[in-house]
């Protein structure tokens, strides 16, 4: 049962609001001491374990983040959404967690580098500024590799820093012995009167599936149902998972039926709207589904290794992935990438972000060997083994393209190991959007414009950039029409 799937049960059970205040969901942040810490293991391990139990959780992830979001949305079994105080306005963030959150029973938000880290110096946007913000007590991951006591002076340095959080518990990661265990528990307990919820043991091996890009999504990775179910092991096995319940605090309501009626409505219906969803493009915030939605649209998902052609569409939304990785795959496809190049050049409105931009592009080379893609825009990538770009990015709209206004400030981030070896282009003219922070396609410009393809790196979440589903449907709805018109 999802979220939506328990508030329409409450709806049609005639149960109020008020009797049903026992199913609120409560929360907990998962944070840790920095990336790499741990975090994404307990995080995991808690919600399958929960979820296990019979709980109904809904996860979210702090930061632009894919690939831990999605493990979390496996572990769940329901979406996991994604909660950015630099992309998000508060206001926003509070109106997506209380209506993601509603009908849920518990809530598992997790963090990302280290708890206090920010963009400023001062933390702003970070962890511990969101747990404030959507009133949430921290479960702070530790690894405890060739340390003891100086645990509990980091602990305590987390705790003091910013005395508006709520420091509720910490678990012990990479603990080597059952006595190495006992001295960083008593130390933590001793000086810091945090109690320690568990204390998990260094493993043999990484629990997740790695590769050269880092964390393998688990839509490529094999047996991701497998290492869910022993990330639920370790939890039940290392992790007082009562006592993590205990400490959660209330999190989200039971959303109005009228609300959720009117959220299901939409705008007006009738446009088609394609996304590539296989183990080449992966990267699509639920949001940014729900928001064509809530405009009108039918998302159609579409495989791009294995069908033959694009189905029939009013637009086209090609998110980011590993496009590198399933690259063979992808020039194998020639019929398909055929028709994605028939359809911009006959004016069919395509929105690119990132993978989706290079599968718009002429190739990709890897490794010596050239792989043909779909041939929309004049570019030829490589791949680098280290990031090209990675963070937030900020981006001025000074040209004219099918979806933004001139003048249009956006924010996103970018990610990113591809490399532009050749493009048959001048950036000044042929790059609708300048870096104001970012890396971007080249030269401070992103966003290659032809016919109606509008294709960058950054990546924009729809609750960031309230101007992006409207124009991406309203494109889509002008292009029907016109079409409509043509064949009378």
């Amino acid at each position: 049962m999802t979220a939506s799937d328990f508030s329409d049960q409450l709806e049609s059970s005639g149960m109020t609001e008020t009797a049903a205040s026992s199913w609120l969901a409560r929360g907990v942040v998962i944070a840790g001491m920095s990336g790499g810490s741990g975090k994404s293991v307990v995080s995991v391990g808690v919600t399958a374990a929960l979820a296990r139990r019979g709980r109904l959780v809904v996860p979210f992830k702090k930061g632009p983040d894919y690939i831990d979001a999605g493990w979390l949305q496996l572990a769940a079994g329901s979406p996991c959404y994604n909660l950015d105080p630099y992309l998000m306005s508060e206001e926003g963030i509070l109106a997506s967690f209380a209506r993601h959150a509603a009908g849920a029973q518990r809530v598992v938000v997790e963090g990302n580098r280290g708890l206090h880290d920010g963009v400023t110096p001062l933390g702003g946007y970070s962890t511990a500024e969101l747990a404030v913000t959507l009133g949430l007590p921290v479960i702070l991951v530790v690894d405890c590799t060739k340390v003891t006591r100086t645990v509990a002076a980091m602990v305590l340095g987390c705790r003091d820093l910013d005395p508006a959080v709520t420091l509720g518990g910490v678990v012990l990661n990479r603990i080597g012995t059952s006595r190495h265990e006992e001295t960083v528990r008593r130390a933590v307990e001793h000086y810091t009167n945090i109690p320690v919820l568990g204390a998990v043991p260094r493993q043999k091996r990484d629990v997740f599936p790695m590769r050269h890009l880092g964390v393998t999504p688990h839509q490529e990775a094999e047996g991701a149902g497998d290492t869910c179910a022993l990330l639920a092991d370790l939890a039940e096995k290392y992790i007082d998972l009562e006592a993590v319940e205990k400490i959660m605090a209330p999190a989200g309501r039971v959303a109005p039926a009228s609300e959720r009626r009117q959220r299901r409505r939409g705008g007006a219906p009738g446009v088609r709207i394609g996304i590539l969803k296989d183990e080449a493009f992966q990267f699509y915030y639920p949001e940014n589904l729900e928001a064509l939605e809530e405009q009108g649209a039918v998302v159609v998902e579409i495989d791009a290794l294995r069908a033959a052609e694009l189905p029939d569409l009013d637009g086209l939304y090609i998110g980011g992935g590993f496009p590198e990785t399933s690259a063979r795959e992808l020039a194998g496809n020639r019929s398909f990438r055929q028709s994605v190049r028939r359809a911009a050049a006959f004016g069919l409105p395509i929105y690119a972000e990132c993978g989706g931009l290079i599968f718009l592009g002429e190739s990709i080379e890897l490794e010596g060997e050239v792989f043909p893609l779909a041939g929309v825009l004049p570019v030829r990538f490589g791949l680098q083994k280290r990031p090209q770009a990675h963070g937030y990015t900020v981006l001025r709209v000074e040209g004219e393209n099918p979806f933004y206004r001139p003048g249009t400030v956006i924010k996103g981030h970018e990610f990113r190991y591809s490399t532009v070896q050749s493009w048959d282009g001048e950036a000044a003219s042929g790059c609708a959007l300048a870096m104001e922070r970012g890396v971007g396609f080249i030269d401070g410009r992103d966003g290659l414009v032809a016919h109606n393809v509008l294709a960058l790196y950054t990546h924009v979440h729809a609750l960031g950039t309230p101007e992006w589903a409207p124009a991406l449907v309203g494109r889509a709805r002008k292009w029907k029409k016109e079409r409509s018109g043509a064949g009378n």
